[in-house]
């Protein structure tokens, strides 16, 4: 009894450690890389390895720290170079294993940019339909993906640091599953059919 309440409660300290804190391999790759970041892409063995793994929450303690804020920063000025110009990108793609995501999202004026950490879509309505997709890890090739066009998604709001839901439909609704996928180590390639 004693020997399973240790190792219940090891598992317990390891698992909130992992997600309280930036790891010095993440501090060290957003440090190192101010303004455009590099995307892994699957053309490279070791990142496509990479792309591969799960993300994880991040703590209100990292919600708040200066490193999520340049990692976003770091992230929506890379999905907007000229260099990739996505409409969207997961930190993933840069080597940062945490659920954030940035999305364009087409459904409100402008178009923005936005910054979602902690994200996970909760539901999804109506029959999915086919669309075209690409990704920036995934260069020079296209394919058709079953995708739900309107969904709830649920995240940390930025400002307040509170869990907040959301309904998003359409092209934006394609968008955050695109890159909630990459969040669990799914790509678009996965889910294309011949």
């Amino acid at each position: 009894m004693k020997k399973t309440l240790c190792f219940l409660l090891a598992t317990v300290i390891l698992s909130s450690c992992h997600v309280s804190f930036w790891r010095r391999s993440e501090r060290h790759l957003i440090n190192s890389q101010p303004g455009v970041m590099r995307v892994l892409s699957i053309d490279n063995p070791k990142d496509s390895i990479a792309l591969r793994k799960k993300s994880y929450r991040l703590s209100h303690r990292a919600l708040t720290s200066p490193y999520f804020s340049r990692l976003a920063q770091g992230l929506m000025t890379t999905v907007t170079s000229p260099e990739y110009e996505g409409v969207g990108i997961a930190a993933p793609q840069v080597g940062i294993f945490r659920r954030i995501v940035v999305v364009q999202r087409f459904d409100k004026d402008g178009a923005p940019y936005e910054v979602y950490p902690n994200i996970q879509i909760t539901s999804h309505r109506g029959t999915p339909e086919y669309g075209p997709e690409g990704c920036l890890s995934v260069p020079h090739r296209r394919g058709d993906v079953l995708r739900y066009q309107d969904i709830d998604i649920q995240y940390s709001s930025p400002r307040t640091f509170k869990d907040t839901t959301e309904r998003v439909q359409g092209y934006t609704a394609v968008i955050f599953q695109h890159e909630c996928d990459h969040l669990d180590g799914v790509l678009y390639i996965d889910k294309i059919t011949e």
